[in-house]
């Protein structure tokens, strides 16, 4: 028999056991204080939830953060950042939802009166914690955050819940319903992909914890963990191919625009832009809710997203704990970053085929149609069939398949696939000069059906057509469905594509493709004929103001701006004698550095360690400086310093030659043989004596930013003598950055520094350029070149190779990796060789190499799906290692 009480009398019996009960257990780390965790199991009406507490420091009471996980995870799948959050002084209590982990009860996809409603509950637990700060009695200064399925649930949470008092949703939805039945249309694979996670095994729930009658096992098997309704719902939209009313109130009714009147508290949104899932479209809707009713708001587009690439979690999280500074500790000091931010790629990792990352920020956001621009459409109306059973679909995104193929639209791979008779295009002229793509383009068309119901199922997208008119790239690999009814005599729609970030380089042009078929959503089944007529230009938006904003910098990069006044120093003091310096170039002052037939001899001999070197470096590059020894890299950079001079050639740095302590080496930063600090002292006061050396004003140092760079913690306050070679290394980057010189030249800044470090240098480098400025990096590590540069200069022998940018340099391989989800059998392996254009296949770590041989990227893809490979990826195989090694012809570097 059970005890029935009343709701806040359960409640407080359920604190008062749980506060006392479980074991408190230290969680390992490596630097203090030590994050303590406590596993529990609340009874919440009937039902057991599992979650975990985590809290660091010692006594006082300080605000607490819910993590909620994504939809098929776990608690488990957040614990790095709850002991992150709890290392931040937050109480953090995370918790498995309804149906996983070891979570009992139904999956009610964030039901109000279930999923919401246990959220509530456990705010109400956090309440009753000697740990948690309170506003008043009951009500706990609390925050809550989350990616996809718990990104709902922190909105859904801040809507129900007025003790809410700060949230910051990733990679979420605003409208369900609009997220899977975009425009009347089924997202068929995404759909069967959530349903297929929630009929993944689950802890076994109680028989007196699920009221009603037994399923019976035809409908166990076919719901999972699945409410009725919802399972219902499933089965009746994936059978008919189209959502109705009934389905679209049920899940709108479970989405945040439902309460989104009432989520008054400030926001920070992360979305993806390689999403077809939950698009930019939806972070939007929810930013322009928020913000008419009066809440701070702050959006973040990530390069990842559900359909891969990098979801940049280190700096996002960052970013989290930084807004809950501002808003739960309410420290105004706080800076939280940027209004809007938007990652943009900038090359390849070749260690793990991730894109590079930049951002573009601006002081407010822009929304999808900020500054538009118009482009004429060229092409005649023109008809094309929806085939019988909608098959074979047209490829975008692939669902499921991960490894951020999206992503490799902005690096100029093409990986979609339309079939001939199946879709309308319609090109615009050439670009004549680059434009900038930031929101969702729209474009009127007239559509015609004949189809016995006069309905037309299409899916609009703009490619990016190269100059030869073949390569085409589909941005972010993102579609947008439409049905269009009542379109037998025709019908004129205006269509808004999808919300993307994307250059369109000059010489490109944009393609309007509709295509009756897509891979990811339901089509109809009876064949029919379309026709499709432009009725104006393609219109896009370009948010120019993000073009004018500077990158916001890392926590320790204020500083960033400057490797060295260091050279301006060892110029004057080791200038031997001064001769007239040529006159300035005015056609080159705005440009970083311009080589010309560079030649220095090796002393006392008739070799060269430099021979006819000639290169230009323009405003705002990040040029890798590349060679094996002897290649004559550092002899460069030394002449380039003016510390040694050239036998023949000349060097202008913004127009003016380079001599030794020529004035313009001002603006010159250098870090190439090391810094001399003088051991006794500590790295402050060296800083602040080599500062002091220059002859410069203290303000301009801008020492704070170059301890913030160091990042040597108390360690600063030490003598030198006591660091390691990586804390030296360290100290001589900051050291070299003072000043914020415009031309910054780095030799080997990577060595003694750890992982971490080594990725925080890379950032910087590539925000330096980011902000106008211009670097120049040597380095033996070809993974970090490639991943933080933009362009190359390849020296062997003295002379040079190759120049150009890192994508020209490594893009011209002709074979691909084609990652795989399994394996395949031989006789499979010898069908894709022996496909058209296909010179060869065969198996590697990872995969399958497949040299092509005539045909491209695009059309391997169709050839495989139509093989039924389990392809999980596609990508260019030739790393700049290959492509390195293959211009030195094999020397050591």
């Amino acid at each position: 028999m059970r005890l029935r009480l009343p709701r806040w009398a359960a409640v407080t019996a359920v604190l008062a056991v749980l506060a006392g009960a479980g074991t408190w257990t230290a969680v390992a780390s490596d630097e203090p204080p030590p994050v303590h965790r406590a596993d529990k199991a609340l009874d919440l009406d009937g039902i057991k939830l599992d979650t975990s507490y985590f809290t660091s420091g010692g006594e006082g009471r300080r605000p607490a953060v819910l993590l909620g996980h994504g939809f098929g995870g776990s608690k488990n799948d957040v614990r790095a950042q709850a002991e992150q959050l709890a290392r931040d002084g937050y109480a953090v209590l995370t918790w498995s939802a309804r149906g996983f982990g070891a979570s009992t009860g139904e999956i009610g996809l964030n039901d109000p009166d279930h999923e919401v409603a246990d959220v509530r509950k456990l705010i109400d637990w956090l309440a009753a914690r000697p740990e948690v700060l309170l506003d008043k009695a009951g009500d706990p200064r609390v925050g809550v955050t989350g990616a996809s399925y718990g990104g709902a649930i922190s909105l859904l949470a801040a809507g129900h819940d007025p003790r809410v008092d700060a949230v910051a949703p990733q990679i979420t939805y605003w409208n369900l319903a609009d997220a899977l039945f975009p425009n009347d249309v089924f997202k068929k694979l995404w759909a069967g992909i959530f349903f297929s996670a929630g009929n993944q095994p689950g802890a076994p729930a109680a028989a007196d914890d699920q009221p009603g009658p037994p399923a019976t096992s035809g409908q166990a098997d076919a719901c999972g963990r699945f409410t009725a309704e919802l399972c219902s719902l499933y089965q009746r939209v994936a059978v008919s191919g189209k959502p109705d009313a009934a389905a679209r109130a049920l899940l709108e009714a479970r989405s945040p625009s439902a309460v989104g009147a009432r989520i008054k508290v400030p926001a920070l949104i992360v979305q993806g832009q390689s999403d077809s899932l939950f698009t930019l479209g939806q972070s939007d809707a929810m930013a322009r809710a928020l913000t008419a009713n009066g809440a701070p708001v702050a959006v973040d587009w990530i390069a990842g997203g559900h359909d891969g690439g990098d979801r940049e979690t280190e700096r996002v999280e960052r970013r989290i704990s930084t807004w809950f500074d501002r808003w739960l500790k309410r420290d105004t000091s706080t800076d939280t970053g940027p209004a809007f931010r938007v990652s943009r790629t900038g090359g390849v990792d070749s260690t793990d085929g991730q894109a590079t990352l930049r951002a573009a920020t601006a002081d407010r956001y822009p929304g999808l149609t900020a500054a538009t621009e118009s482009f004429t459409l060229a092409g005649p109306p023109q008809t094309f069939a929806n085939p019988a059973g909608a098959a074979p679909p047209a490829i975008s995104a692939v669902p499921g398949l991960g490894g951020g193929l999206s992503g490799l639209s902005s690096l100029g791979v093409g990986l979609s696939l339309d079939f001939p008779g199946q879709y309308a295009r319609f090109d615009a002229k050439p670009q004549t000069e680059a434009v900038r793509i930031t929101g969702t383009p729209t474009v009127r068309v007239k559509v015609t059906s004949t189809a016995a119901d006069g309905s037309a199922v299409l899916f609009a997208k703009a490619y990016d057509v190269g100059p030869d008119g073949r390569q085409q790239v589909l941005p972010s690999q993102l579609v947008t469905p439409v049905r269009v009814e009542d379109a037998s005599k025709g019908r004129s729609v205006t269509l808004t594509l999808p919300a993307i970030d994307h250059e369109v380089e000059a010489g490109h042009r944009l393609r309007l493709v509709l295509a009756a078929t897509d891979l990811g959503y339901a089509s109809p089944a009876v064949p029919a004929g379309y026709t499709v007529a432009v009725e104006g230009p393609l219109t896009v938006p370009t948010a120019p103001g993000l073009d004018t904003q500077a990158a916001a910098l890392p926590w320790w990069v204020w500083g960033l701006p400057l490797l060295g006044l260091v050279v301006a120093a060892a110029l004057l003091l080791t200038a031997r004698r001064r001769v007239t310096a040529p006159a300035p170039d005015p056609e080159l002052t705005s440009v970083p550095l311009q080589i010309t037939g560079l030649s220095k001899k090796y002393a006392g001999g008739d070799r060269y360690s430099v021979k006819d070197l000639s290169f230009r470096v323009e405003q705002g590059q990040v040029l890798g400086l590349l060679g094996p020894n002897g290649a004559g890299k550092t002899t460069t950079l030394r002449m380039l310093m003016g510390l040694i001079r050239p036998d023949e050639g000349e060097i202008r740095v913004f127009g003016q030659a380079i001599r030794p302590g020529a004035p313009v080496l001002s603006r010159v930063g250098s870090f190439v043989e090391g810094a001399g600090f003088l051991p006794h002292l500590s790295g402050r006061e060296n800083l602040e004596l080599y500062w002091k050396a220059t002859g410069r004003p203290a303000e301009d140092a801008h020492v704070d930013d170059a301890l913030r760079i160091a990042n040597l913690g108390s360690a600063l306050e030490r003598a030198v003598r006591t660091y390691s070679q990586g804390m030296r290394q360290r100290l001589a980057i900051a050291q070299a950055m003072l000043g914020l010189p415009d031309l910054l030249i780095l030799d080997e800044p990577t060595n003694g520094l750890d992982p971490p470090q080594i990725r925080e240098m890379r950032e910087v480098m590539i925000r330096y350029a980011a902000e106008g400025r211009t670097v120049i990096v040597s380095s033996h590590l070809l993974a970090e070149v490639e991943q933080s540069c933009t362009h190359l200069v390849v020296m062997d022998r003295g002379q040079l190779v190759q120049a150009g940018p890192v994508a020209e340099i490594t893009g011209s391989g002709d074979t691909l990796l084609v990652t795989l989800a399994g394996e395949v059998d031989d006789p499979l392996v010898e069908k894709i060789g022996a496909l058209p254009g296909v010179g060869s296949a065969a198996r590697a770590d990872g995969g399958l190499l497949v040299r092509l041989d005539g045909t491209d990227a695009t059309a391997l893809i169709g050839d495989l799906v139509r093989l039924d490979v389990p392809l999980t990826g596609v990508g260019p195989h030739r790393r700049l290692e290959d492509a390195f090694l293959t211009l030195i012809g094999g020397a050591s570097a």
